[in-house]
């Protein structure tokens, strides 16, 4: 999902450079998904031109608002087959389970009869869902169908969000296998944390990043089976790469688990709108950039409103764009497709209130007239 480029256009070329660097060093789990723009085809074409394929395994998603039928199953996962230049999927997600109708309602579809004839033809090797929903559910979703693996948020200061770490457990009693999504949280527990965060950090460790506290966290635990972390840059991969050789299960002693503690605290604290900045809700038809607008918001919290206000006036509705969250119509399309249940209609109104003051807006319009 978080693969180099930029304006939401994956950079083949970086891409490339950054799935043969994890290979080399020793990563073979890649996770994409029909709904992550450009993604499967980026992973494929890197695969195929460098005669890597039977190295890794792919992780890919079918995507649950798109399903309709019994023939809408073959329909897209020949069409991921396609993207990915591949002809079998070694770990098949059903993308974006929140609730345990929303697996049912695929079932009245045929799918787990589509599911034992793709195993049997070797085209799809396990199967298993991705959970954005509440807790209760997961446990309904889990215990309702021979699942091989499964996939949830969670990190540091996600301990008892959607499945929580009672879901974790859960899971990991029946003997499943849990991936993490999320464990940076979009990337704000790297680069986001509040300054008195970040301070407790360096006063326990100075040499270690931010990321590494996170990664060590969930390594620690030995129901995690696999991190999946979103990295766009070579440095980042020799980075994780490395930390990963290091640590394992028991590599936190009690002291280190007290400072993510606290420092879980001081992020709630100031972390307003839980947006991991996945881009699901986009686009928008106003072309509001949902996501970057709510970082800022975060921002303006986690480190001063000066530094919210500056990032959202060049990423989200500043100089570059004509468009401001004033002009959001409340078309609701965008919270269809939110997996964290962020009601985005009224954050909007919450946000626009923060960032967009009188003084601001009347700052934009004049700036806009002079770049025109």
């Amino acid at each position: 999902m978080r693969l180099p480029g930029t304006l939401g256009k994956i950079d083949q070329n970086k891409a490339d450079q950054v799935i043969m660097e994890a290979i080399n060093q020793g990563i073979n789990f890649f996770d994409t998904a029909y709904i992550y723009p450009g993604s499967e085809v980026a992973l494929g074409n890197a695969l195929d031109k460098n005669r890597v394929r039977d190295k890794v395994y792919i992780a890919t998603k079918l995507p649950l608002f798109k399903c309709n039928s019994y023939e809408d199953f073959d329909k897209l996962f020949n069409e991921q087959l396609t993207r990915l230049k591949t002809n079998y999927i070694d770990y098949y997600f059903i993308h974006n389970i929140s609730r345990l109708s929303d697996w049912k309602r695929i079932c009245s579809f045929g799918i787990e009869k589509w599911i034992e004839e793709k195993k049997a033809s070797g085209q799809i090797k396990q199967l298993g869902f991705s959970f954005h929903g509440v807790r209760g559910e997961f446990m309904k979703v889990i215990d309702d169908y021979d699942w091989d693996f499964c996939m949830i948020q969670y990190n540091y200061v996600n301990t008892h969000y959607q499945a929580g770490v009672e879901g974790l457990h859960h899971a990991h009693r029946k003997g499943m296998p849990v991936y993490i999504m999320e464990p940076l949280l979009g990337g704000q527990l790297a680069n986001a944390l509040p300054e008195k965060a970040t301070r407790r950090f360096k006063q326990k460790d100075p040499e270690a990043s931010y990321a590494s506290w996170a990664l060590r966290w969930l390594w620690n635990q030995p129901e995690v089976t696999l991190v999946l972390s979103g990295m766009n840059h070579i440095d980042q991969v020799k980075e994780n790469s490395s930390l990963a050789s290091e640590y394992g299960v028991g590599n936190m002693s009690s002291d280190d688990l007290k400072v993510v503690q606290e420092v879980a605290t001081i992020f709630s604290e100031s972390y307003k709108i839980p947006c991991t900045g996945c881009n699901y809700c986009l686009p928008c038809p106003k072309h509001i950039n949902i996501p970057d607008s709510f970082m800022a918001y975060n921002t303006s919290y986690t480190i001063s409103r000066f530094a919210g206000i500056q990032l959202y006036a060049t990423t989200s509705g500043g100089l570059k764009s004509a468009f401001s969250l004033f002009d959001c119509i409340e078309c609701g399309k965008c919270e269809k497709h939110c997996p964290q249940n962020i009601r985005i209609m009224e954050e909007i109104k919450v946000v626009r209130r923060r960032m967009e003051p009188l003084w601001y807006r009347g700052m934009m319009r004049i700036a806009r007239k002079i770049m025109k």
